[in-house]
């Protein structure tokens, strides 16, 4: 009897063991694959998922920065015209944006998602960058001698299919980031590179529109409707930049298998639709981030039209002016952190915006005209 259970006590013992060894290999095994994914994203990947969004942010920048003054001064459109084709390409890619992202996340089971269901997404929106962008910053091909509604129709059709892809490109890019990493710090740096390609493609399109604009007299000159070359010059550069940025990307950038990236997302707690659209933070949030943007948007926008017209300024000033704010911008970021730890968030964003506002005001009255003395 006691050698019975002296031999069920071993086995017991021998099954505990067991379960340990068991939960000890699992637990190695999980620690394997995180270093697997940890290790899997060298320097040369880091760098060219960067540059992947490199022909957006070109694209961006033309579009904010000269778009009106293209269409208004080269193209010689009426006020509501130029503003008309601008809020197309705004409408456009607000309803662009949420269908790229719903469709993006669907795993259909097609076979050219083998090429990355992000992947795919982003060389369709290159796609229709590439194919359409050009025709926008120049002449209505066929039609320069119509009358302004069939023209407007036909930037319009260009417009929509520009925007549609310019959506692809930015949500499938930026949702590829949880799919190549697991790593939350991996995560920020890939957004931190994501950012600072984005600096760099703004500071060359400044520059390269300041070197082509410069030419020609460009520091006495305003801008006119024989302008209109230069304009496709600068553009045709930005886009052959884009181009082979948007090539190592695609090249060098390798998407997991859908069931890689769903065991990933699968294992993060997700929020509700019905608690997400419940919340008021989230509409807080949405506020204070469609105020900045609007801003900012404004001031991209504007400030070109407001030296030509107004202060009527070279035409060379079309490029520096922009590239200082944006230089200016950029060295406010370096500091940012700095504030925040010492400020708060809050305090940030409240003295920020004061700034912007003084700055606004200053324009305003800067702008008003001398009144005689005496």
């Amino acid at each position: 009897m006691s050698l019975k259970i002296t031999f069920n006590s071993w086995r017991f013992k021998e099954k505990i063991r067991n379960l340990f060894d068991m939960e000890a290999s699992i637990n190695q095994h999980l620690t394997d694959d995180y270093t697997e994914v940890y290790r899997s994203l060298p320097l040369k990947l880091q760098l060219a998922y960067g540059v992947g969004h490199v022909l957006n942010d070109v694209c961006a920048s033309m579009w904010f920065t000269y778009l009106l003054v293209f269409f208004h001064l080269v193209l010689e459109f009426s006020n509501w015209q130029t503003g008309f084709l601008l809020l197309v390409g705004q409408v456009a890619d607000a309803l662009a944006t949420p269908f790229v992202g719903y469709h993006s996340d669907q795993s259909d089971g097609f076979c050219f998602w083998r090429y990355g269901r992000r992947k795919i997404w982003h060389l369709l929106g290159v796609v229709c960058v590439l194919s359409t962008f050009p025709f926008i910053f120049a002449p209505c091909i066929g039609c320069e001698r119509s009358g302004r509604s069939a023209q407007m129709f036909y930037y319009c059709t260009f417009i929509v299919i520009f925007q549609f892809g310019w959506a692809a490109v930015q949500i499938s890019h930026l949702s590829l980031i949880p799919e190549l990493t697991p790593n939350e710090h991996d995560r920020t740096k890939l957004t931190a590179i994501r950012y600072c390609f984005t600096v760099i493609s703004n500071v060359l399109v400044y520059i390269i529109t300041w070197i082509v604009l410069h030419m020609n007299d460009g520091e006495t000159n305003k801008i006119g409707p024989s302008d209109g070359p230069k304009f496709q010059h600068v553009v045709w550069s930005v886009l052959s930049l884009g181009v082979v940025c948007s090539v190592i990307f695609h090249v060098y950038v390798k998407e997991w298998d859908n069931d890689v990236s769903q065991n990933v997302r699968g294992s993060q707690l997700r929020t509700s639709v019905r608690d997400l659209l419940l919340s008021c933070k989230v509409y807080q949030v949405a506020a204070v981030y469609m105020s900045s943007r609007l801003f900012v948007n404004l001031t991209q926008v504007f400030i070109p039209l407001y030296l030509h017209e107004t202060l009527e300024m070279p035409a060379s000033s079309l490029a520096s002016v922009p590239l200082i704010m944006f230089l200016g911008s950029l060295v406010t970021s370096l500091f940012i952190e700095k504030i925040n730890r010492c400020c708060g968030r809050k305090l940030t964003y409240t003295l920020g915006a004061l700034l912007g506002i003084t700055a606004c005001v200053w324009i305003r009255i800067g702008s008003e005209p001398e009144l005689p003395v005496g």
